[in-house]
């Protein structure tokens, strides 16, 4: 990964995530005590953002927040690690999005999201982004966002040339109310990153097994897709595309904390492919990225270095 600082734009959901300890998690009508509480930036835009900014890219941010307390966190978050957030815009009428976790003393977790600004984010900010999208190696796409948005960025991408990583996850709007087809415009990206349910729900296939991924990933590449690289946690990924369907297996570590996970290994992904073609490549140094966030409490700060990963990748190979 040599040469100049490659350019990615993300467009991703921003929250504040707030997480909350205490001895039981409440049913209904009923107050507990909390012995802790913590909150910090979290949400796909931000996660994935530092990651590929840690990656030595040049990061910009497509979001929306509020405009209270919790905006001049992000935005002076973000800023410590040279993310430009020109495109991060802050709405009055609503509130940023929030995470709230309730963790019990057994370890065991129930919580809310609030999608707040996310759900505010329209074509039109995509449209405004023209010109930074256009410049960019990389456009990185987080489908937990209104539809319409998704495909705009997917369109706008695609128009000037700049590859395009998606990861489908379910619409906002569909949250709730299951899942619908999705547009034509998600299958023209060039990567794809659902997991392994994610990748059977969107293919129409009632089981979901190692066994058959190799069928859904051709399903994808069939609708037009060029890589599909399909997540599977332990049992590593599936990179699937016309040259035919390969496992790379999952890097061994102690797992400590697994909420950054997905969005270390997109970030990482994007980074690498946006300089070099190599798919299997991005994907184990993805992996590695992945992998290395699990060992380390929190979440922007559990994200590794390039140099981290780099490491990571060097002693596997000498293991093997």
């Amino acid at each position: 990964m040599k040469g100049r600082n490659p350019k990615i734009i993300v467009v991703g959901g921003t929250y504040i995530d707030m997480s909350i300890k205490c001895s039981q998690i409440p049913v209904v009508g009923q107050y507990v005590i909390g012995s802790t509480l913590s909150y910090s930036i979290s949400g796909p835009g931000p996660v994935q953002s530092v990651q590929a900014a840690l990656c030595g890219c040049e990061v910009s941010l497509i979001s929306k927040i509020g405009s209270g307390s919790f905006a001049k966190m992000i935005l002076e978050g973000l800023a410590e690690y040279n993310i430009n957030t020109d495109y991060v815009q802050c709405v009055k009428a609503k509130n940023t999005g929030v995470h709230v976790t309730m963790i019990n003393s057994e370890g065991e977790n129930a919580g809310c999201l609030y999608s707040g600004a996310n759900s505010a984010l329209v074509p039109m900010d995509i449209t405004t982004a023209d010109e930074a999208i256009a410049e960019a190696d990389v456009c990185l796409i987080h489908g937990e966002l209104p539809q319409e948005t998704i495909v705009e960025a997917i369109r706008c991408a695609k128009l000037h040339g700049t590859k395009t990583i998606l990861d489908p996850a379910r619409p906002l709007e569909q949250k709730e109310d299951g899942c619908g087809e999705l547009p034509a415009e998600y299958f023209a990206v060039d990567v794809i990153i659902p997991n392994l349910s994610e990748a059977a729900d969107i293919t129409d296939q009632t089981s979901v097994g190692l066994r058959n991924g190799k069928l859904i990933g051709s399903d994808l590449i069939a609708r037009g897709v060029k890589h599909a690289v399909i997540t599977m946690g332990k049992r590593g990924c599936l990179v699937v595309n016309r040259n035919g369907a390969d496992n790379i297996p999952a890097f061994e570590v102690e797992l400590v904390n697994q909420s950054g996970r997905g969005d270390a290994f997109n970030g990482a992904l994007a980074a690498y492919y946006a300089i070099k073609d190599d798919i299997h490549g991005a994907v184990k140094f993805a992996s590695a990225a992945g992998a290395l966030t699990c060992t380390k409490f929190g979440l922007l700060e559990a994200l590794p270095t390039k140099a981290d990963i780099i490491q990571v990748l060097q002693e596997h190979d000498t293991d093997h």
